[in-house]
């Protein structure tokens, strides 16, 4: 059975139906390019027996993209037989839309990547009117380009400038919103009217070129030639590398691929984009990127750390205490998602104040036309703000989120969970306090679990479910249905004093501070972590947490050590921590000002008296910055390696996952395990002991790591 069902009419249409054996999605496999090329043949032979061409799909979407199965496997020894397949994919797409018929698009479905591709390879595309169709190019995400003609045809469709975004940023839009930016030409309101309108374009365009093969040719907008187009495109490899800092090669070559193809005819502008795009394929970077945000992303969304055996779960009733930003974000969170949320505070007051946070988000949204009145108002019908604890009952699961004090969650674990639901959970959004100690407080610890939510809550996705010692196999499993039942992405770490998440975070701002106390100057160490490829640099960042916080929680973890006969191992970063707080009255933003000012008009500036007590200028200039940007990656990876070995990481996926979208660690190297893999675990090893030697013995290699070396096999 073939890919594309061949169908010629009386009528003398053709409609080419996609149709993948076997699969839910048509892909761009093997199976499917050569059902091209049959295709495209009995099209030739057919050809005067044609009228139109109409290419539509037998599945839910319309056409997936790529298969990324083939592309992740592809090395750099397989380069040219990479290309040459390429191309002779392209020569197929390039004889459908040179075949001097109409060929029309139905678009019934999602076209993504390779799938916008082969529609933007058509002549006219008709979309299906439903918004939970998504059009785009979101190669640029996987460390990728659109090599199936992406870079070419849409700028010469839409023009250069209006195609960035789609192509450089990998943005995805609705059928309207494709349609008002002309990547479709039409929307039909049903299935039924979809293939009516193609006919009818048929019908009334006897013969199609596409407008880049007419001699009059003008790109909208102006071409890399015009002074206008060649004004900003003189700037614009400036403005991407600020943005990527060098990190990321796939948005570089987009714009090369665009540009260059832009001053050369559609041929050999396919052919520039071939070449960049087998040089991504074949490069690290989009290896690291595939493999994570694709393959190990989806495992986790499949349920892979989910215990098995366990019935899906779905809660109606969820009760939070704590109505501070994160106890608001975590309502604002649940409610959105048909929840019904109770918010608990000290006063009716505070809980109204937390309510009003979701009111803000909501009347956001609907600024933005992503939500109407109604749709709000339903939202937060859902929130019942409360003080009173008898409020919470029947919740099937409770989270408390009040602050980082063990005394105090204690209480409030007592106080609220005789409220729970028969069977209900209680979970604590703690982000250091190991979950076994604050289960002590619990009636049924067995139904106790760690649920760390990353602030804000509305826009970080991961949350951090951490299991307790006494915590059963179904509370784990309904909990992680619930963290996916709010469209949040679950890992699953073991317990322990600051988890996973909490712990590599601490060795990163910890960097960053002890090399400001080394004498460092402030502005190459922030240099060096957005250069690494982290979103914001350490002393940025530990401003946001606030340094009070990060001397609180190590003054309670150093408490909670010495209470159980353990000895603290304190870290070179701790005493500027105190003498910024202590000496300075120096905080962290919420409070005026840390590290940084931050003024009420203007943007943040690094505090001009870090320079006069902190900084040495003998060794700040001797700083390397391959050095500073080594320091700040390595010790997160040590970290996280350490976090294997203890047993407190149960899968590499978590690790990788949990390292980007919690810690925003480099998403580059495809998180802090395959950063190691990528780089060569033996010279990762080798690499960590000329740090340690050199830093301290807080980047001495794990001995995970020296066994992997031993063996020279990556951590999978």
């Amino acid at each position: 059975m073939s890919a594309i069902r061949y169908t010629l009419g009386s009528d003398q249409i053709l409609t080419l139906t996609l149709d993948m054996p076997g699969q839910s999605t048509n892909t761009m496999n093997a199976e499917f390019r050569a059902a091209l090329s049959d295709t495209v043949r009995r099209i030739r032979d057919d050809l005067a027996e044609i009228r139109g061409i109409i290419l539509t799909s037998a599945k839910a979407t319309f056409f997936a993209g790529g298969d990324l199965n083939e592309l992740h496997r592809v090395t750099r020894d397989q380069a040219e037989a990479f290309e040459a397949m390429v191309n002779a994919l392209k020569a197929d797409l390039r004889a459908l839309e040179t075949c001097g018929k109409p060929v029309v698009a139905a678009i019934n479905g999602s076209a993504l990547g390779g799938g916008l591709e082969l529609a933007l390879a058509c002549h006219h595309r008709v979309a299906l009117d439903d918004d939970r169709i998504q059009l785009g190019l979101p190669e640029v995400t996987l460390g990728l380009l659109p090599g199936g003609g992406g870079t070419q045809r849409l700028p010469r469709m839409i023009g250069l400038e209006a195609a960035f975004p789609y192509l450089m940023e990998g943005r995805k839009v609705s059928p309207k919103a494709a349609h008002k930016a002309g990547l479709v030409d039409a929307l039909a309101a049903t299935p039924e009217a979809l293939v009516t309108q193609a006919r009818a374009f048929i019908e009334a365009t006897p013969e199609c070129r596409q407008p880049w093969d007419r001699k009059d040719f003008r790109f909208p907008g102006g071409g890399p030639g015009h002074p206008a187009m060649a004004q900003k495109l003189a700037i614009a490899p400036a403005m991407l590398r600020q943005k990527t800092h060098g990190c990321y090669p796939a948005p570089e070559r987009i714009l090369a691929a665009a540009v260059e193809g832009a001053q050369v005819d559609f041929d050999n502008g396919s052919r520039i984009e071939t070449r960049y795009f087998t040089e991504l394929v074949t490069g690290q970077v989009a290896k690291n990127m595939t493999g994570t945000f694709w393959f190990q992303l989806n495992a986790l969304k499949a349920g892979h750390s989910r215990p098995r055996d366990i019935p899906r779960a779905r809660l109606a009733k969820v009760g939070i205490l704590g109505a501070g930003m994160m106890g608001a974000g975590i309502a604002h969170a649940t409610a959105t998602q048909g929840i019904e949320v109770v918010l608990k505070d000290l006063s009716l007051a505070q809980a109204e104040r937390g309510k009003a946070h979701s009111g803000a988000l909501l009347d956001h949204a609907v600024r933005r036309g992503r939500l109407d009145e109604a749709g709000k108002a339903e939202v937060l019908s859902r929130i019942q703000p409360t003080d009173t604890a008898e409020d919470l009952s029947g919740c099937e699961l409770i989270i408390e989120a009040v602050f980082e004090d063990g005394d105090l969650k204690a209480s409030v674990t007592r106080e609220a969970e005789p409220y729970l639901a028969s069977g209900g959970l209680f979970a604590s959004n703690t982000s250091t306090i190991p979950i076994t100690q604050l289960a002590r407080a619990s009636a049924r610890p067995d139904h106790f679990i760690g649920l760390h939510f990353f602030s804000p809550v509305d826009k970080m996705q991961l949350v951090e479910i951490i299991v307790g010692e006494q915590t059963s196999e179904e509370t784990l499993a309904r909990a992680f249905d619930f963290v996916q039942q709010i469209g949040k992405i679950p890992i699953v770490v073991n317990d322990s004093r600051g988890f996973f998440t909490s712990r590599v975070f601490g060795t990163y701002v910890n960097e960053g501070i002890a090399m400001l106390g080394e004498g460092l100057h402030p502005a190459s160490i922030e240099h060096a972590g957005q250069l690494a490829g982290m979103p914001v640099g350490p002393l940025a960042v530990s401003d946001e947490v606030s340094l009070t916080l990060l001397q609180h929680v190590r003054n309670q973890s150093r408490k909670d050590l010495e209470r159980n006969g353990q000895r603290w191992h304190p870290h070179p970063a701790e005493p500027l921590i105190d003498r910024m707080v202590d000496g300075f009255g120096r905080k962290g933003k919420a409070a005026g000002g840390g590290f940084y000012e931050y003024p009420n008009n203007g943007r943040k500036f690094l505090w001009p008296e870090l320079a006069a007590h902190f900084v040495n200028p003998g060794k700040a200039r001797a700083a390397a910055l391959a050095d500073l940007k080594d320091r700040l990656l390595f010790i997160q990876a040590i970290e996280t390696l350490r976090c294997l070995e203890e047993g407190v990481l149960r899968s590499v996926e978590d690790a990788n996952i949990g390292s980007i979208f919690g810690l925003g660690f480099a998403p580059w190297t495809g998180g802090a395990v395959q950063f190691v893999n990528q780089y060569g675990v033996r010279a990762f090893a080798e690499r960590a002991r000329e740090l340690a030697e050199r830093h301290g013995e807080r980047f001495t290699p794990p001995a995970l790591l020296l066994a992997q070396a031993e063996r020279s096999e990556p951590f999978v």
